[in-house]
């Protein structure tokens, strides 16, 4: 028996891997997190058991992968985007360690992924930006030591901010005096889902044009001159020549 973490994507059902879909499609237990992952990624299943684990606690998890433990059945544990990001699964995985318990993690799309595409962009671009930081905005839980969002914009790299949407206005104030107001910025909420929606802007004006809208969750917030940058080196993996060794 096998408990198997699944990133589910960002919304789109045809963005599961083909691998985390044969998985959802023959496990006899699912539990899913009925609130990010849409029902049309669980069509095909032969579940005798399936869970939206959006109203439940931890303990109350365990005790049903657990269950599945003792039958002998293996878990699908559908996560939205990839499990190994914002995915809540580490605690999951401590209880599993410790109750003896198999699991296995299978890796899913981003959002971050699928907001580059819905944009457009590439988002590590010669002479602009090498470097994608992925992190949070502080709210309940406080960052570790030199992980605040002013410590991070020193690098000036591109970034992916999740769940700070309702804070736009003041992350915009803690990046502007290291990216400078004309950054481009880009919001999309639900990357990826039919309801998907784009505001792009400046770190100067980027808050004003969230407040005209509804969006106050489910949404990723992308910073960066790669959003825009037209002028950048051509990369060398095309180049005309043999290709260097680390390529």
């Amino acid at each position: 028996m096998t408990v198997f973490f699944i990133g589910a994507g960002p919304g789109d059902p045809e963005l599961i891997t083909v691998k985390g879909q044969r998985l959802v499609r023959t496990c006899r237990v699912i539990l899913y997190a009925g609130s990010l992952v849409p029902d049309a990624v669980l069509e095909g299943n032969v579940a005798e058991v399936i869970v939206n684990t959006a109203e439940l606690d931890l303990d109350e998890i365990v005790a049903l992968l657990a269950d599945a433990h003792a039958r002998g059945e293996d878990v699908a544990r559908v996560h939205s985007g990839d499990p190994s990001l914002y995915g809540a699964i580490g605690e999951q995985i401590r209880r599993l360690r410790e109750l003896g318990i198999p699991y296995e993690i299978v890796p899913g799309v981003t959002a971050t992924a699928a907001c580059a595409a819905t944009l457009g962009c590439e988002l590590t671009l010669p002479d602009v930006s090498q470097t994608l930081i992925l992190t949070r905005y502080a709210r309940k839980t406080s960052m570790p030591e030199g992980e605040e969002l002013a410590d991070l914009a020193r690098h000036r790299a591109t970034m992916a901010i999740h769940l700070g949407v309702r804070h736009i206005a003041r992350i915009a104030e803690e990046l502007i005096p290291h990216y400078g107001a004309d950054c481009p910025v880009a919001v999309v909420y639900r990357a990826s889902w039919p309801d998907e929606e784009k505001i792009a802007g400046t770190l100067a004006d980027i808050a004003a044009r969230v407040q005209d809208t509804d969006i106050e969750r489910t949404a990723l917030i992308l910073v960066g001159h790669v959003l825009t940058a037209t002028h950048f080196a051509d990369s060398t993996l095309y180049a005309k020549g043999p290709a260097a060794p680390d390529e």
